[in-house]
C-alpha cells in the first residue's frame, strides 16, 4: 500500500471520528445540530483532503456510526443525512480534483448536498410532505450559522495543513 494511501486512510478515519464526537458537543444545546451543523464539517473536510471516494465514505460512516453509537442523528432523519453527506464528501472531492480551489469546492459541495437532500426528501423519505419553504428554511436559514461556520472553518484548516504539508499528495 502506498504511503499516501494510508495518510488517506488515517485522515478519512479521523474525519469519521469527529463526525460522531463532534455532534455531541454541540447536543447539549437542542436545536445545535440543525444549526450549527458539526457532522457536515469534517466529512467536507475529508473530501477535500482525501478525495471523492473517501469523501463518500465518510459521509456515510459518521452518521450511521454517529446514530449506531449515540442515537444522533435519530432513526427517522438518518437516512436523509447520510444522501447529503455522501453528497457533501463526494462532490467536495471531486471538485477539488476539477478546480484545485477550496472554496469553490466547498460552496458547490454544499451546493449539491442541500439540492439532492431536498430532492431525496421531497420524493422519497417525505414525499407529499415536503415543500420548497420547509427546504429553505432548513438548509440554508435555520443553518446559516453553520454555513457561516462551514465557509470559515474549513478554508482555515486547509490552508493551515497545507502550509505545514500535512494534505495528502494526489
Amino acid at each position: 500500500m502506498k504511503k499516501n494511501s494510508t495518510k488517506k486512510m488515517v485522515y478519512a478515519a479521523i474525519c469519521v471520528a469527529l463526525g460522531v464526537v463532534l455532534p455531541i458537543a454541540f447536543h447539549s444545546v437542542q436545536n445545535a445540530g440543525s444549526i450549527f451543523l458539526p457532522m457536515h464539517i469534517p466529512v467536507l473536510l475529508c473530501g477535500l483532503l482525501c478525495g471523492p471516494w473517501y469523501g463518500l465514505v465518510c459521509g456515510i460512516l459518521a452518521p450511521v456510526l454517529s446514530s449506531t453509537l449515540t442515537g444522533m442523528p435519530p432513526a427517522a432523519i438518518l437516512p436523509s443525512m447520510v444522501v447529503e453527506l455522501a453528497v457533501y464528501g463526494l462532490v467536495a472531492g471531486l471538485m477539488k480534483k476539477a478546480t484545485k480551489n477550496n472554496i469553490i469546492s466547498l460552496i458547490v459541495a454544499m451546493l449539491a448536498g442541500r439540492v439532492v437532500s431536498g430532492l431525496a426528501k421531497a420524493f422519497i423519505f417525505n414525499a407529499g410532505s415536503y415543500s420548497l419553504k420547509a427546504w429553505v428554511t432548513g438548509s440554508f436559514v435555520t443553518a446559516l450559522p453553520g454555513i457561516i461556520i462551514q465557509l470559515i472553518l474549513i478554508p482555515v484548516i486547509m490552508i493551515a495543513l497545507e502550509k505545514a504539508k500535512l494534505t495528502p499528495e494526489d
